[in-house]
């Protein structure tokens, strides 16, 4: 994936993981050989929402590192992804966080 563009790579490396899983963005980092670009793999996903192409990728599975949703209060796009995610079976607890050890995903 070295000659394709990070976002290309962030889309492309979102794209596997599967249905009722989650994983932060600093793990997309990670597996992207990027250690230090979390805050670029936001980015990549954010900018989805103006691409045809952003069905076809479950953004809405890449959460940040405390197991919550990263957009602040009730935006139309946080309300979505906790919908999205609740859809696969993903539970939140009280602090609106998910458990990564039953629903995390770490692999490429």
């Amino acid at each position: 994936m070295k000659n394709l563009s990070f976002f290309t790579q962030v889309y492309a490396t979102v794209q596997k993981i599967p249905y009722g899983k989650v994983t932060t963005y600093g793990t997309i980092a990670l597996i992207l050989d990027h250690p230090r670009a979390a805050r670029a793999v936001g980015y990549a996903l954010n900018a989805l929402k103006k691409e045809e192409k952003s069905q076809s990728i479950p953004w809405h599975r890449v959460i940040n590192a405390k197991g919550q949703i990263s957009f602040k209060g009730d935006t139309p796009r946080a309300i979505l992804q906790k919908k999205l995610l609740s859809f696969e079976g993903i539970v939140f607890d009280n602090t609106d966080s998910i458990d990564f050890k039953k629903y995390g995903w770490f692999k490429s």
